[in-house]
């Protein structure tokens, strides 16, 4: 004799629930629903994949987009650009100071203010002073 498979998920998911909200002074039904587990398990899926498609709308349609990193700076194509751009700016930026650099020193040169350095006051290694 074979017992009755109760606990058989697909008969669970289909058996019938009724809630009832009551108001406790009066005992007065204010709702009452009918409900399967597997009529929650539907509304509760769907009001979740509502809430990530109303939240990936806020985000690529406004400017909260702007707020999160690496998003809404343009395609690939764009930020490989901006990075090259970039760094010929800034090769560029140190390229002019040292070409200034050499137009002041070439200036003082032809003005007569070159700094005489002193080479006898450089001191030598420990090494070469101690072999002597």
């Amino acid at each position: 004799m074979s017992l009755p498979d109760v606990n058989n998920t697909l008969k669970r998911l289909r058996n019938h629930y009724r809630l009832v909200i009551m108001n406790e002074d009066t005992f007065e039904e204010i709702l009452k629903f009918k409900l399967t587990r597997m009529s929650v398990y539907i509304v509760m899926s769907s009001i979740f994949i509502l809430m990530i498609g109303l939240t990936t709308a806020l985000i690529v349609f406004t400017p909260l987009k702007y707020y999160l990193p690496g998003t809404g700076m343009g395609s690939v194509k764009e930020v490989k650009q901006y990075r090259e751009l970039k760094l010929r700016t800034d090769s560029m930026e140190q390229a002019l100071k040292f070409q200034d650099d050499f137009l002041k020193n070439i200036q003082k040169v032809l003005e007569g203010k070159t700094i005489q350095l002193d080479t006898t006051k450089l001191a030598l290694p420990k090494e070469i002073i101690s072999k002597n």
